[in-house]
């Protein structure tokens, strides 16, 4: 079979699954204080869906939560996203995992990381086994049913195009009936080469991928070369203050101080990515065809969130002229690193011109605290831009939104992947507990929701919320009981109350969050990686490649840099322990409303087991001055470094009963998924069903890595086989069974 054979194949295998999705669409939703009818109930229009999802955006970031940073001009200016959070529902509780490929799994599958495998960022050397499966079922799958149409624009990073069967058509094997994007889980580095013109340290100051104005040591004349032969030259004026920075925002290469004429040394090299400016872009149509575009066409030589913004607003049109339900996931690149100047059309008229700032990731944070402000305010404007020209708002004679969602008949949902990265963090949230870890500022995220279903908008939800909840939200508004219609074990809980009754009480008695490492191919892990952007710096085992370490601002001690070293142990070892810290191999965290259990495994760097610490704090979600979970605040911590009494010493009576429910809760849900060797296929059991599968993937686009190599080598071959005929005939549906249930 070929891939859209197999993408057939499967889709046929999730409609026979869900069977029972028609008929679970006709039950009513739980009852409201509305007067309209409520999402679900049968005579209600099923709404469309706009989910926008940011990029590294934490809950510090959102002056309209009560956050943004101690000083009142440090907060991003987002007057679209404020409009839309006034005319919805402001949920100041939500979890995140704390990286953005778990987290986004669970927008469309509803299951903690513990059952995908998916429990960090997809790296390039990470097999399928961590990567979406097929016999996942979606939200695209399961809205097919009622008769949407699902399209996702931007980033991707659920998997391919290595080491996934399905390579770059891994949006269209995950049910998207259409993708248009980028697949990886960031933009490439800067080029600082400008299309190798010049070396590393350039002879401008190429930081940012454009050769600034002679003000910083540039050029304020030059020759825009662009990828068809064509030129033209750029010299400073008021509509190009920095020639460099124009030339890039058209998708050229600028020659400084030359003419068109002048020819240079070695030819402009147009196949190198730039960040946000040259990027792969990727379509899967909706019969599977894949256009691949390469680095010379102009739509890729331009920035990237314009195409992304563009992309949707079309195909949103085209739908509602076919009268078509659908969803449409916006997923911007923005504020992931590396940070690069956008546009300065989408920025408000009071942002500084920027183009003196250094895009360097080292010993920087003024400049890059500016520019990743900048990036979420040009999301902000690409927001607005959506909604107007999909009709869903329009622009008040100011400028500002005009915004009605009740008169619509769309949903829109806007939230952050993840916690901010560490040096843009903004006070007091800790740089040093950011993205990656499963502290607050990791994994407290903004979450808005508005639309037709909203009662009482401009409103906030302080009850606890967990990112997989989204996944029932989908199946809520469109009448799907998702519990019913999917046959895994599924991690959400009810949303749709909150937005209907605002006197909803708290649905979710506990929260829980992870991370830890994927699974990497022959389980090699990437190599050693100093990251400076937290005191002390912390290696790191994240990059595969030089270039992506030093993009985000690392010293490279793998095999090819300057003093290579085995692992971050090693690091530590020859840096020493007061100046390398390492992060934990794998964190876990659950909390009630208001204390929070966190239990790390920690490496400790010898030939002895791991040791796990749990640490316990008090936490609450107050504007402007929150209650985080900062180390020093721990009430109790099992680090014996740490002076700090250990748990459960010193609790109260009360805080002690908690500590013993949050941990049993912790308990109960890392031990609700049992393992089950040679079962590929994710329903538990172990029979004739996985040698179908594993016969398919053996031969399938050469037998590479699937979710039947058991032995994660890359390989779907006989030594997996192997293991599914030892193993046949198991069900691990009774031990699951056997086992505590987790408790959401």
């Amino acid at each position: 079979m070929n891939r859209g054979t197999r993408a057939v194949f499967v889709a046929l295998a999730v409609f026979c699954v869900l069977g029972i999705a028609q008929a679970a669409s006709e039950k009513p939703a739980a009852s409201t204080n509305s007067t309209r009818k409520a999402a679900g109930t049968p005579g209600a229009p099923r709404p469309n869906i706009l989910f926008i999802v940011l990029d590294d955006v934490g809950i510090d970031q959102m002056r309209i939560f009560g956050y943004g940073g101690l000083h009142p001009n440090s907060a991003p200016n987002t007057p679209n996203i404020d409009t839309i959070a006034r005319n919805g529902v402001r949920f100041r509780n939500t979890w995140a995992m704390p990286e953005c490929s778990p987290s986004r799994a669970m927008f469309f599958e509803g299951r903690y990381p513990l059952r995908t495998n998916i429990f960090g960022a997809i790296l390039s050397i990470d097999v399928a086994n961590s990567q979406l499966s097929p016999y996942e079922v979606t939200t695209p799958n399961l809205l097919k049913t009622v008769g949407y149409n699902s399209a996702l624009f931007g980033k991707f990073h659920l998997g391919g195009p290595d080491n996934n069967p399905y390579g770059e058509g891994t949006p269209h094997a995950a049910g998207f009936d259409y993708y248009d994007g980028f697949l990886e889980g960031a933009p490439f580095p800067i080029d600082t080469s400008i299309g190798g013109q010049f070396s590393n340290p350039a002879t401008f100051n190429t930081s940012c991928g454009f050769v600034p104005n002679s003000d910083s040591g540039g050029a304020d004349t030059g020759a825009c070369h662009f990828a068809d032969n064509s030129c033209t030259v750029i010299s400073r004026d008021q509509q190009h203050p920095t020639p460099g920075r124009s030339c890039l925002e058209q998708g050229g290469l600028f020659v400084p101080n030359q003419q068109c004429s002048y020819v240079p040394p070695e030819p402009l090299k147009f196949e190198m990515e730039n960040a946000y400016y040259v990027w792969h872009r990727i379509i899967n149509q909706p019969d599977g065809t894949i256009v691949d575009f390469p680095l010379t066409d102009p739509s890729v030589r331009h920035y990237v969130s314009n195409q992304t913004t563009q992309s949707a607003v079309d195909w949103i049109n085209m739908e509602n002229s076919q009268h078509q339900p659908w969803m449409a996931t916006v997923a911007f690149g923005n504020i992931h690193t590396p940070y690069q100047q956008p546009p300065r059309n989408l920025l408000p008229h009071s942002e500084i011109e920027g183009s003196d700032l250094s895009c360097a990731n080292l010993d920087n944070e003024h400049d890059l605290r500016i520019l990743s402000n900048q990036m979420l305010e040009s999301t902000d404007t690409q927001i607005g831009q959506i909604l107007v020209q999909t009709g869903l708002a329009g622009y008040n004679s100011d400028g500002t939104l005009n915004y009605h969602p009740e008169q619509t008949n769309t949903m829109v949902v806007i939230i952050g992947d993840n916690g901010t990265y560490a040096v843009t963090v903004k006070l007091p949230f800790n740089p040093s507990l950011s993205k990656a870890t499963v502290f607050q500022t990791g994994v407290w995220v903004p979450l808005i929701i508005s639309g037709p279903v909203v009662v009482a908008p401009n409103r906030e939800v302080t009850s606890m919320v967990n990112i997989a909840d989204l996944f029932q939200l989908w199946g809520e508004l469109v009448g799907i009981d998702v519990h019913q219609a999917d046959p895994h074990t599924i991690d959400s809980m009810s949303m749709l109350p909150y937005l209907t009754n605002p006197q909803q009480g708290d649905i979710r008695q506990v929260n829980f969050t992870q991370t830890q490492a994927n699974i990497h191919l022959n389980n090699q892990a990437p190599p050693p990686c100093l990251v400076a952007a937290t005191s002390p710096a912390t290696c790191v085992q994240l990059f595969p490649q030089k270039k992506l370490c030093e993009s985000e601002g690392g010293v490279w001690y793998g095999p090819d840099g300057a003093n290579p070293q085995p692992d971050c142990c090693a690091v530590q070892a020859l840096l020493g322990k007061d100046n390398v810290q390492l992060l934990p191999d794998a964190a876990y965290a659950t909390r009630n409303n208001d204390y929070k259990l966190i239990r790390l495994k920690m490496n400790e760097c010898s030939h002895q087991p791991d040791a796990t610490y749990n640490e316990f704090y008090t936490i609450n979600e107050r504007p402007i001055s929150p209650v985080l979970d900062n180390p020093p605040d721990a009430l109790c911590d099992d680090n014996p470094a740490d002076n700090r009494p250990k748990c459960p010493n010193n609790l109260t009576p009360d805080q002690l009963n908690i500590y013993n429910s949050l941990t049993s809760s912790m308990n109960n849900i890392l031990a609700s998924q049992p393992p089950c060797p040679g079962d590929g296929n994710e329903d538990l059991l172990v029979n004739d069903e996985d040698l179908t599968d594993w016969q398919f993937f053996s031969m399938f686009n050469g037998g590479g890595s699937s979710w039947y190599d058991f032995n994660f080598d890359g390989h779907t071959d006989e030594q997996d086989e192997a293991v599914i005929q030892l193993h046949l005939g198991t069900n691990c549906q009774l031990q699951q069974r056997s086992q505590p249930q987790a408790k959401p």
